[in-house]
């Protein structure tokens, strides 16, 4: 045997082993996202294709064969549906409310508790302990703080003025009462966030600044906020998501009112489906936010992968 085949015979039989070794890393890859791509699809994929199909119909959901093709005329009927577009602008209103004071708030209290302050791992278990709190027990509490007759917060308002208002009563308060409860609950995650984003830039940068001479601001604008724009974006980002399906704190305060003034898209959505029962429409209205929300998050990838480079 010569020289040149026994050297392409090795070559051979070291293709087949690597190639067996990819094959095998490729089923061994398959088969760990196995159990991921069957829920995925069960859980998450099926309803979206069938909510999709849904929004076509008439839905019937007890006798679903009967149900009726109607093409767009769901999403014609939701597009002129005065309610609907009250939702959207009920929503907006609470988005506007919440995502810049909890974005801000929790910055500042980031940057405060990072901060050489006496009793700071105090003031981190008091700041995020609200959010381990259910969406029940959060607005059980500021009900009775809210309480027209009883409540904490009408007793003090009673001291500075003759006649406080029911503030869960009032087209004007009712709104900005529940995001305020919303805000209480749920601004321990995203300073948790970012007093990590805080926590892992490096002292250097700092050293360097001050050796620099550079003052606070300029610490602040050129080190510190450029640093956290990652986590800032991905908190905002996921605010303005949560924000935006807000459900289970209108329907335990309001249940919409007073007036459809609390009346947000998942509270619209619910009704039409479990009041109304017209699954097909309702459907419809949850791709509206559906749509909503995945452009939100493609604008996230967009800026974050922008960010990066």
């Amino acid at each position: 045997m010569s020289i040149a085949t026994r050297i392409t015979g090795r070559f051979q039989r070291l293709k087949g082993v690597t190639s067996g070794y990819a094959e095998r890393e490729s089923l061994e890859g398959v088969l760990f996202a196995l159990p991921y791509l069957v829920v995925f699809s069960l859980f998450l994929l099926y309803p979206l294709l069938k909510g999709l199909y849904m929004s076509f119909f008439d839905w019937n959901a007890i006798y679903p064969s009967e149900s009726e093709f109607i093409g767009f005329g769901n999403y014609a009927r939701m597009l002129s549906d005065p309610l609907f577009w009250t939702s959207v602008k009920n929503t907006v209103y609470f988005v506007v409310l919440t995502v810049p004071t909890l974005v801000v708030l929790a910055l500042f209290l980031a940057l405060g508790v990072n901060r050489n302050v006496k009793g700071k791992k105090a003031l981190r278990a008091v700041f995020f302990s609200p959010y381990i709190l259910t969406v029940s027990v959060v607005t059980l509490i500021w009900l009775e703080i809210y309480g027209a007759q009883y409540g904490l917060l009408n007793y003090y308002l009673g001291l500075i003025v003759a006649n406080p208002p029911d503030l869960l009563n009032s087209e004007l308060f009712a709104m900005p009462a529940i995001a305020l409860t919303t805000i209480w609950w749920t601004l321990g995650f995203n300073f948790v966030i970012l007093f990590s984003a805080r926590q892992s830039i490096p002292g250097r940068l700092y050293e360097a600044a001050k050796i620099d001479g550079a003052g606070s601001w300029n610490t602040l604008r050129d080190i510190t906020l450029p640093q956290m724009k990652p986590a800032l974006l991905f908190v905002t980002v996921v605010q303005f998501i949560a924000s935006f399906q807000v459900f289970g704190q209108v329907f335990i305060m309001t249940g919409g009112g007073p007036g459809n003034s609390t009346e947000t898209i998942v509270m619209y959505l619910y009704d039409i489906a479990f009041q109304s029962h017209e699954f097909g429409y309702a459907a419809t209205v949850g791709y509206f936010l559906f749509v909503v929300l995945v452009g939100v998050s493609l604008v996230n990838y967009l800026v974050i992968g922008r960010n990066d480079e």
